[in-house]
């Protein structure tokens, strides 16, 4: 295979570590005929044990010197930046889709949340993140690493950690440890929201300046009566609440 310079622009850092691939596919564990998609597929590290499985397989890549050596393999391949891709489109069928890669840790926090906005089509997704987003999206309220990202991602998919993997498992060796995490998202969320756009706008406004209490993060939005009313202290910070506190705050009416 034609060797690659990785790209610091795409932050490519290219799996290589045998034992910690077959971990990641145990984990995805691909079955016959089902519709996986593959973000980031740089040099096929996963893509061919991947393929191996008979499965439908798509990969989305942004970095065309890479696309040659991918179109020796049976697969569809998307040249496009994923931030921007429209799930929809890989939809040609009624299987739902399993959504994969290691990701580029520069683009994991947006390509997470634009991913929600196909979570009907998305079975369940694997991915290779930073082990510090990872531990932000897995949060426990009251934690120094709970934030926007715990609430949102809790509310839309159950969330498993699944292990770690340290830097020599890359080329080139990332300065920071990753995590493998798997998302499934709820066909029923665990907190009824009745608008779901304000509850984005008042989760982002209540982590907007983690000291700041509710009352003075919310003041937009809800004044101390109100944030009484729906049985939440003004005087906490966001870190503090849990999931169900912030859907009692989003769906309080005022009168």
């Amino acid at each position: 295979m034609k060797s690659h310079i990785p790209r610091k622009r795409f932050g490519q850092n290219f799996l290589h570590d045998t034992q910690v691939i077959q971990a990641i596919i145990s984990a995805i564990a691909p079955k016959s005929k089902q519709h996986i998609v593959e973000i980031g597929p740089g040099t096929g590290a996963l893509t061919r044990p991947l393929l191996e499985s008979n499965c439908q397989l798509d990969v989305i890549e942004l970095d065309r010197d890479l696309i040659e050596n991918l179109k020796k393999l049976q697969l569809r391949i998307f040249n496009k930046d994923v931030l921007k891709f429209d799930f929809k489109e890989l939809m040609t069928t009624d299987l739902p889709l399993r959504i994969v890669g290691n990701l580029p840790y520069n683009i994991s926090t947006p390509l997470l949340f634009h991913l929600l906005k196909y979570q009907d089509d998305i079975m369940d997704m694997t991915f290779m993140l930073q082990k510090e987003v990872v531990d932000r999206m897995i949060a426990a309220p009251a934690s120094s690493e709970y934030g926007r990202l715990s609430v949102m991602l809790q509310y839309h998919c159950q969330i498993e950690k699944l292990f770690d993997v340290s830097p020599d498992a890359f080329t080139p060796a990332p300065k920071v440890d990753s995590s493998i995490v798997q998302l499934i998202p709820y066909s029923e969320p665990p907190v009824m929201i009745n608008d779901h756009k304000y509850f984005v706008r008042l989760v982002t406004s209540a982590f907007a300046q983690r000291r700041k209490t509710l009352r003075n993060n919310l003041k937009n939005l809800l004044d101390i009566t109100d944030i009484e009313a729906a049985g939440i202290n003004p005087q906490a910070r966001a870190e503090t609440l849990t999931l169900q506190q912030f859907a009692q705050l989003a769906n309080y009416e005022k009168t």
